[in-house]
């Protein structure tokens, strides 16, 4: 099977918030050997690394090349200002923890517009998904503007249905045992990283090279 390729927000590298996610994750995506964690509940988020999604992962289309990919990356980071994120907080989300914008974000906000360029601009890079791909995002409930959103690019939630988090557990739900312990773990481990002024400074490819491997962070574009 091809490899698969999303660009992702990451904080700088050398911010705190980068090695507390990568620690917490107990990963570094840019390092070329992934070994399990030993943290529970964090498979997930462990094989995608510390992130937030831009443009989801895809296949490229028939006679598209990562070069090709990486070029309309690099032109679309170099006219994008580099901008100030929101605040982040740990938060629940539809049964994970992940880190969300503390206050609720404008859709006039630079962080949104960036995430709705990444899918417009750099959708004909995109193979279109197959039926079994279509299927298994179907198998969540979804709403009309969703199954819209899934069939024109090939993700349900961008655009209007963007939400930005940085995962940092698999999908537990609040009646699990463990959600209030993780919660508040992850609270606490976060709490200093995320006092520091964070910026969006870059965007970054990822790539996974097989399906189910880890996603590896395989080169930053830095913004304008």
């Amino acid at each position: 099977m091809s490899p698969r390729y999303a660009v992702y927000y990451t904080p700088p590298p050398s911010h705190p918030l980068w090695h507390a996610g990568c620690d917490w994750l107990q990963r570094d995506p840019t390092a070329a050997v992934a070994r399990p964690p030993s943290r529970a509940h964090v498979g997930q988020p462990w094989r995608y690394g510390f992130h937030a999604t831009l443009k989801p992962p895809m296949r490229l289309a028939p006679g598209r090349a990562e070069a090709d990919l990486r070029t309309a990356i690099s032109a679309l980071a170099r006219r994008t200002p580099r901008f100030t994120m929101p605040a982040l907080s740990v938060q629940p989300l539809a049964g994970f923890v992940a880190l969300r914008p503390a206050e609720p974000l404008p859709a006039a906000h630079p962080l949104w517009r960036l995430a709705d360029d990444c899918v417009t601009e750099l959708d004909a890079w995109r193979a279109p998904a197959d039926g079994a791909e279509l299927q298994r995002r179907q198998a969540a409930p979804l709403n009309e503007a969703q199954q819209a959103l899934l069939q024109r690019y090939g993700y349900p939630h961008v655009l209007d249905g963007w939400r930005f988090h940085m995962t940092l557990s698999d999908s537990l739900g609040i009646d699990h045992p463990q959600w209030q312990p993780l919660l508040g773990a992850a609270t606490a481990f976060f709490a200093e990283a995320l006092a520091q002024p964070l910026a969006c400074e870059s965007l970054s490819l990822f790539v996974e090279p097989a399906t189910g491997q880890p996603l590896r962070l395989v080169h930053r574009f830095a913004l304008a």
